[in-house]
C-alpha cells in the first residue's frame, strides 16, 4: 500500500464536492481564511504590544495640588551635562 496517486485524490475531491456541495465548501474555505487572518493579526498585535511594554518611557512626574500645605513638584530625568 503506497501513497495515493493524483487520480485517487481527484476522485476523493469529486465525492466530497458531491456530498457537501461547492457552496458549503466555499463557505468553509472563507471561514478558515478569516480565522487565519484573525490569528495573524492577533499575533502581530501581541508582538507590538510586547515591544511597547519592553521599552519604558522616560520618567516624568508632574503634580499640582491646590492646597496651601503642598508644593508643586516636577521631576525630570537627570542628564549629564
Amino acid at each position: 500500500m503506497g501513497s495515493f496517486s493524483i487520480w485517487h485524490w481527484l476522485i476523493v475531491l469529486v465525492i466530497v464536492a458531491l456530498i457537501f456541495g461547492t457552496k458549503k465548501l466555499r463557505n468553509i474555505g472563507e471561514d478558515l481564511g478569516g480565522a487565519v487572518k484573525g490569528f495573524k493579526k492577533g499575533m502581530k498585535d501581541a508582538q507590538t504590544e510586547g515591544q511597547n511594554e519592553a521599552t519604558p518611557a522616560a520618567p516624568t512626574v508632574t503634580q499640582k495640588v491646590q492646597d496651601n500645605n503642598t508644593v508643586d513638584v516636577q521631576a525630570r530625568e537627570k542628564t549629564d551635562a
